[in-house]
Order: C-alpha cells, then sequence, then structure tokens
C-alpha cells in the first residue's frame, strides 16, 4: 500500500513538473504569438540616425531561437522596425551589447550590456528609451535576449552612420 502511495504522489510531481514546463513553453505559441506592436518614434523627421541593422537567425541549426527584421537607433531611442519578428518565448529583453559580434557562444549576460527592457511583442514596431549621456559607439550590437534560460534569440549588428 505505501509503495501505491509513493508512486502516486511521484507521477503527480512529475506530472505537475511536465505540464507546468510545456505550459512555460506553449503558453507564448498559444497566446501571444499574434500580437503585433504597432509603436511609432516620436518626431521621427526631427531625429537624426546613429545606426542600422538586421537581426538574424544566430544559429540556423536551432528552429526555436529566431528573429528578422530591422533595427534603427536614434541619439535618445532604439526602434525595432515593423518589419521585426521573433519566435515567442519567455522573459525576452533587448539589450546594447559591447561587443561586435554575438554569437550563441557568447555569453552576453557576462558583458557589461544595457538593458533597454522587456520585448513588449514578438513581431512588430516597437521604441525603447537610451539612457542618457550612453555612449552608442561603444555598443556595436542590438540583441534579443531570453533572461529566463540565458540564451541568445537574436544579435542585430549595428552599421553606425
Amino acid at each position: 500500500m505505501k509503495k501505491i502511495f509513493v508512486s502516486l504522489f511521484i507521477g503527480a510531481l512529475l506530472g505537475g513538473a511536465g505540464g507546468f514546463a510545456l505550459g512555460i513553453f506553449l503558453y507564448p505559441y498559444i497566446f501571444l504569438s499574434d500580437i503585433v506592436a504597432k509603436e511609432q518614434v516620436v518626431n521621427v523627421t526631427e531625429k537624426k540616425v546613429i545606426a542600422t541593422g538586421k537581426f538574424i537567425h544566430a544559429n540556423p541549426n536551432d528552429p526555436i531561437h529566431h528573429g528578422k527584421g530591422g533595427v534603427t537607433v536614434y541619439d535618445d531611442n532604439v526602434h525595432l522596425n515593423a518589419d521585426f519578428e521573433v519566435g515567442p518565448g519567455p522573459a525576452f529583453h533587448v539589450y546594447l551589447v559591447p561587443l561586435d559580434a554575438v554569437t550563441p557562444a557568447t555569453a552576453v549576460d557576462k558583458t557589461m550590456f544595457v538593458d533597454l527592457g522587456r520585448l513588449r511583442a514578438f513581431k512588430g514596431s516597437q521604441v525603447y528609451d537610451i539612457p542618457p549621456g550612453l555612449d552608442l559607439k561603444k555598443y556595436p550590437s542590438v540583441v534579443i535576449w531570453c533572461e529566463h534560460f540565458s540564451v541568445l534569440i537574436s544579435p542585430a549588428k549595428l552599421e553606425f552612420r
């Protein structure tokens, strides 16, 4: 009788943990992947473009962690362009990274990155403010990073003007 209760307890524990893990991975795909952001840069005609870049699929062998689309950096904000898109997941953030080349092997979270905030949507135009006084030339990459799992989602190498 004791073995049955222990087996039921272990089965319930494993089933609950498996269901929770599955829920974490499936939730963004089911409920959040259709949300498209449509934020606009305020006074865009008065702003100076500092740099531009394109998000890339950093690891083509990984179908889950991917990104595409353009990014435009102004003197006071970063604009993820309307064609921006990443595969959904938990706790994605937009980072300015002080590295010229960012790959899946790069320990982005160990660099002196600047966290611009949590990604608001997996698709579409989004604007993130840059802290005042930041020397943008020291941050040649914009990166979408998963803080929950410490995984690179998509990097964009910037070309300064």
